[in-house]
């Protein structure tokens, strides 16, 4: 049977991810720090790392280009910790595709975003079914 706390949990930290993504929330340097953690670490798509101010400056910086909308799908989430939460979820912003991992945790009565990784994916789709590169090749 699931803990009723753990679905809260998850249930929350979605809440919070999905504020996260709003177009507004990201362009409100305000908004955007009341989601994330103090101690904020991100690997973009790019492959570079940003912290809590670098990604705030980032998105709410004067004549940066108005934020995307962001699609989102396949989120779910498993709680991993009384205050730690991993959501995993894909996301599309115009033609680029992504699989996300974020990490939230309480943080007072707060979920905060403590660490955040996407990594793109294109025309193979969004689950490989034979994966001869990475972890599962050895």
């Amino acid at each position: 049977m699931t803990d009723p706390s753990s679905t809260d949990a998850v249930s929350a930290a979605m809440e919070a991810e999905f504020r996260l993504l709003d177009p507004t929330v990201r362009s409100s340097a305000e908004q955007l720090a009341e989601l994330l953690h103090p101690d904020f670490l991100e690997i973009g798509t790019s492959g570079r790392l940003w912290d809590r101010d670098s990604v705030i400056a980032a998105l709410t910086a004067r004549g940066a280009p108005t934020p995307r909308t962001i699609t989102t799908s396949r989120m779910s989430g498993v709680q991993l910790a009384p205050d730690v939460v991993h959501l995993t979820f894909d996301t599309e912003s115009g033609a680029q595709h992504a699989h996300r991992s974020s990490l939230w945790r309480l943080t007072g009565s707060t979920w905060l975003l403590y660490f955040h990784q996407g990594t793109r994916f294109g025309d193979e789709g969004p689950i490989a079914t034979h994966d001869n590169h990475g972890l599962a090749d050895g």
